[in-house]
């Protein structure tokens, strides 16, 4: 945290201003939500203060698992229960008393004494599991729709892909130290979530599935397994499936256009107008405009986004224009 802030205070020295909590809550997300007199300004006000507008929201549209009992108290995407354990660290510096007490009210998710289940694996599956670790749960499972990984590369994964072998992550690692084994199960498919005379969680109705490839097409296809259904005893599932895209409210309140994966659309490359909308003022840069991806690409398009709105606001201004060209253009040197 302290490299972070010593960042942090380096570009507020260099004249950023950060706006954050409710007053910085552009798009109105329910997890930041907070003082309701601290009114957010909308993104439209935004764009008629400011000669250029940047968005670099992330892509945090989470996949829902729309079966019967989806509504039932138990069930969350795996960002609310990340978001909350996070803020808590932040703020206080553990996950305390005052994280049991807001637990007790239920609004905040506790995993203390509870069996939990993770759906759906990557970074955030496994931050899920090892969190709800550390909250001292009962029992942690996790499902995984694909079958298990094999320790090495098979044939068909050759050097340079990325090696899709089996991994053990600190997640993985510390259920198996506490309880004996890997907490991942292959290979099934949630069917239904089931719940009790309260609208409470008790359980989870599953089958195994395999997978074979069409001979006609090629393309992989799952299949049930007869007579495969088994029933799994949770208090708590974190749905973490992967995510759909940005957030749609500052797009639509701005009529940006969006490519075929529901991302901001922008044009790529070395071209006149990359990362910029379809909206003059607007550009956008990482997730939200390619998708999910990792952080070196965040970090690369956020450089390569405001060399661009650097671009544009000097043409935009007559007076800087003439001083950045008089400062580049080559003197003549007398003989």
């Amino acid at each position: 945290i302290d490299v972070v802030m010593r960042r942090v205070e380096l570009m507020e020295k260099e004249g950023v201003r950060y706006i954050c909590g409710p007053a910085g809550n552009i798009g109105g997300s329910p997890w930041l939500a907070g003082d309701a007199s601290m009114v957010a300004p909308t993104p439209k006000q935004l764009l008629d203060e400011y000669d250029a507008l940047v968005l670099a929201t992330g892509s945090t549209t989470a996949r829902d698992l729309r079966i019967p009992g989806r509504d039932l108290k138990g069930v969350h995407f795996a960002m609310e229960f990340l978001h909350q354990n996070t803020k808590a660290l932040v703020d206080q510096g553990e996950v305390g008393p005052e994280w049991e007490k807001k637990s007790r009210d239920g609004t905040h998710i506790n995993a203390k004494g509870k069996r939990v289940i993770v759906i759906g694996g990557g970074d955030t599956g496994n931050d899920c599991i090892g969190t709800s670790m550390r909250h001292g749960a009962t029992s942690v499972v996790n499902f995984e729709l694909m079958p298990r990984q094999p320790p090495a590369r098979a044939p068909t994964n050759p050097w340079p892909q990325w090696p899709s072998v089996f991994r053990v992550d600190y997640g993985h690692e510390e259920v198996a130290t506490k309880f004996g084994k890997d907490p991942r199960e292959f290979l099934i498919n949630t069917k239904e979530f089931v719940g009790d005379d309260d609208g409470n969680l008790i359980g989870l109705r599953t089958v195994r599935v395999e997978w074979k490839r069409d001979e006609e097409t090629g393309r992989w296809q799952m299949s049930e397994v007869p007579n495969s259904e088994e029933y799994f005893e949770a208090d708590l599932v974190f749905l973490s499936l992967g995510f759909l895209g940005p957030e749609k409210f500052v797009a639509e309140a701005l009529n940006l256009e969006f490519d075929p994966r529901g991302n901001y659309k922008a044009p790529y490359g070395d071209v006149p107008g990359a990362f910029r909308t379809n909206v003059e003022k607007v550009y956008v840069a990482g997730d939200c405009r390619r998708g999910q991806s990792l952080v070196v690409w965040a970090i690369t398009e956020g450089r390569q986004a405001a060399t661009n709105v650097n671009e544009y606001l000097i043409s935009q201004d007559e007076s800087i224009r003439s001083t950045v060209e008089a400062n580049t253009t080559p003197k003549a040197r007398g003989g």
